[in-house]
């Protein structure tokens, strides 16, 4: 499959604050916050939604197309991006921004606060997907995640437009988007990727019950966090898709783009969907056990021994047909 991801691309500066976040609030005066937060550790990542979900779905063997706006300082990025497999040809590199950056605080309870600057990414919005379809001789599926929000609708309105199939994934975006713009993302979706609290959030905002929603989207697919998965389709029983192990947390940034990462490459090789959410499942655990997007490294090997362990060596063997991650 070719499969185009359209989204942010950026730098990560992750921060460690040795403490909880709600010991510093006072319930009564939330109106007025006035808080500054000495952290421990600093960490310069490469990042961006997807840039995250390229590198994942690069890692697992495909030839993902990354769809961004960055600046002129890119350069030793698109070669990193580029050695782990991704089709960098159609990023748009501003003349006039940097690149964005991402600012987030993590503390002891994995509770996150963060900044995001928009740099180059409201560049975004000059991309047309129709070049890069014709370069590339088609496309099979474009996924919309966290962007410049005119860049997601202009995104969403072409695939539509070309009768290209999309996935919507408005996740961080769902807070300053209204409504009316969320219902235009997600609406004709053949996949909706959203975490629990988002699913509610995305109900909330566009006044369309969880049925009235998978009355107009393929798929929904809701990650739980440490509780694994969850896959929709109008008619059919919810399907949960069990965690799996993780040899220890690091840091959470990253994980639902390494779940989205993994869940497309499932599609890509035409595998069921509880297959689809496992491999999902398997992908973000790497990333929670480092700290960093892409950090981690997959190798075939220990991939599907740990595959195995956690669903079974028929799944494992069914994986191992399509798997070729670029570590043994």
């Amino acid at each position: 499959m070719r499969i185009a991801v359209t989204g942010s691309i950026a730098t990560d500066h992750l921060m460690t604050f040795p403490g909880r976040f709600g010991d510093q609030l006072i319930a009564e005066q939330l109106d007025r916050v006035s808080l500054s937060f000495l952290v421990d550790d600093l960490q310069i990542r490469r990042g961006g939604c997807a840039a995250n979900i390229t590198f994942g779905m690069g890692c697992l063997g495909l030839r993902p197309i990354l769809v961004g706006a960055v600046g002129a300082d890119f350069a030793d990025y698109r070669s990193w991006l580029e050695r782990h497999g991704v089709d960098c040809d159609s990023v748009h590199v501003s003349e006039i921004h940097h690149t964005a950056r991402f600012l987030c605080t993590t503390d002891d309870d994995h509770n996150q606060i963060a900044s995001f600057y928009t740099g180059a990414m409201a560049e975004a919005r000059l991309i047309e997907l129709g070049p890069i379809a014709q370069r590339l001789g088609g496309l099979d599926l474009v996924l919309v995640s966290p962007n410049d929000p005119e860049a997601m609708l202009r995104h969403t309105d072409e695939a539509r437009q070309r009768g290209i199939p999309f996935a919507a994934d408005p996740s961080q975006q769902l807070a300053r988007m209204p409504g009316e713009q969320i219902r235009q993302l997600i609406d004709g979706a053949a996949y909706l990727f959203s975490n629990d609290y988002e699913k509610g959030l995305i109900e909330q905002k566009t006044g369309w019950s969880d049925e009235e929603i998978l009355d107009r989207v393929g798929v929904r697919v809701t990650t739980l966090g440490p509780k694994g998965a969850v896959i929709d389709r109008k008619g059919e029983p919810s399907v949960h898709v069990a965690p799996a192990p993780e040899l220890g947390k690091a840091d959470p940034t990253g994980v639902g783009d390494a779940f989205r990462a993994g869940f497309l490459a499932g599609v890509a090789w035409g595998l069921p969907l509880e297959r689809c959410g496992q491999i999902g499942n398997l992908t973000a655990t790497h990333v929670l056990e480092r700290v960093g997007c892409q950090e981690y490294e997959l190798g075939q090997k220990v991939f599907l021994e740990r595959f195995a362990d956690a669903y079974g060596a028929g799944a494992a063997d069914e994986v191992a047909r399509f798997l070729k991650c670029h570590h043994a």
